[in-house]
């Protein structure tokens, strides 16, 4: 059994006391082994803030599963971490850098058996020179680094009730009529549709596909990018031999007895496949980026730098990631 790696994210958020709760429930919830590519001084001051006897074990991926019964596995980064919990700084952005980059490198190496990420902020990073929009297109930028095979990063938010797709990511709402093209809307469903094939056990995935506009364009009377776009990419998956269908009004796809109707719905924008799935279970999402060679999984959550340092976040949705990670990585072995 291979463990996963934990990347701990932005230590002054809540990534580094949820992973410490997560170790603490490991046995519990029969979590699969983990460990944490981090600063062992600051997972060890977030245990004593939340009150948890939490000894920590400095170790290699591969001495990680013999530690994680009774001590949290670190693999220390050779940048520290400054400690100071709701007070973001680029200082910390050699290590936050180093931990992702790390946990990409321990899988491709077959050290690790997937990834979660503990969530990052932006903002740190860009003021450190940080170039990538968000993780998952940095995690394509070292996919691509290590395999010289281009990646198409894809972001799938995954709860009990329902997955979404955002085709267009972090983009300003008013830049995605132009962004969105029909090459973009195939590629992006051939992802999603290989993907639940492959890792999720979907032998035929259904399709559902958002519009763009208002009731879907209404027939060109509200954008005519639901008939000369999405429609046009829906024919072509169909080609392909997948099952799309759409363009569908996104006001009539959520409620319960349409998601019956398909297994993911790919959404045009970002806060198009965002809102639902986070209504419908916040605690319980799971971010997951297909498209890679590696799994890897997230809390679908920000740092929340607003209640870090003060014992109140839970851990649920990095539970669950964690939990994913491990079903994904038994069905990929």
């Amino acid at each position: 059994m291979l463990p996963l790696a934990i990347s701990i994210g932005d230590p002054s958020g809540i990534g580094p006391e949820l992973i410490v709760q997560a170790w603490a429930q490991r046995k519990a919830l029969s979590l699969p082994p983990f460990y944490v590519l981090g600063d062992p001084a600051l997972l060890a001051a977030r245990a004593r803030m939340l009150g948890i006897d939490a000894p920590l074990a400095e170790t290699a991926p591969q001495g990680a599963v013999a530690a994680f019964g009774e001590r949290l596995p670190v693999s220390v980064l050779e940048n520290r971490l400054t400690d100071e919990p709701g007070i973001p700084s680029p200082v910390n952005a050699a290590g936050i850098i180093e931990a992702i980059s790390k946990a990409v490198k321990d899988t491709m190496s077959a050290h690790a058996g997937a990834i979660v990420t503990a969530p990052i902020a932006k903002k740190p990073l860009y003021d450190a020179g940080f170039r990538f929009p968000g993780h998952t297109e940095f995690l394509g930028h070292l996919a691509e680094e290590i395999t010289g095979v281009p990646a198409l990063p894809v972001m799938m938010l995954a709860g009990p009730e329902l997955r979404t797709v955002p085709v267009t990511v972090h983009q300003a709402l008013c830049e995605v009529p132009e962004t969105l093209t029909s090459a973009i809307v195939v590629e992006t469903g051939k992802i999603v549709a290989g993907d639940l094939k492959a890792r999720f056990g979907i032998a035929a995935p259904r399709l559902a596909i958002a519009g763009l506009n208002p009731h879907a364009g209404e027939g060109g009377a509200m954008g005519q990018e639901d008939m000369d776009v999405i429609a046009p990419a829906i024919e072509m998956l169909r080609a392909l031999g997948i099952n799309a269908f759409g363009p569908l009004p996104a006001d009539t796809m959520f409620h319960a007895r349409a998601r019956q109707g398909y297994d993911v719905a790919l959404c045009m924008y970002h806060d198009q496949a965002l809102i639902p799935v986070k209504t419908i279970a916040f605690d319980e999402t799971v971010n997951v980026t297909l498209g890679l060679p590696f799994i890897r999984t997230s809390p679908d959550h920000g740092t929340a730098f607003d209640i870090a340092g003060k014992a109140i976040a839970r851990p649920d949705s990095l539970v669950a990631a964690i939990r994913l990670a491990g079903s994904l990585a038994k069905n990929a072995g």
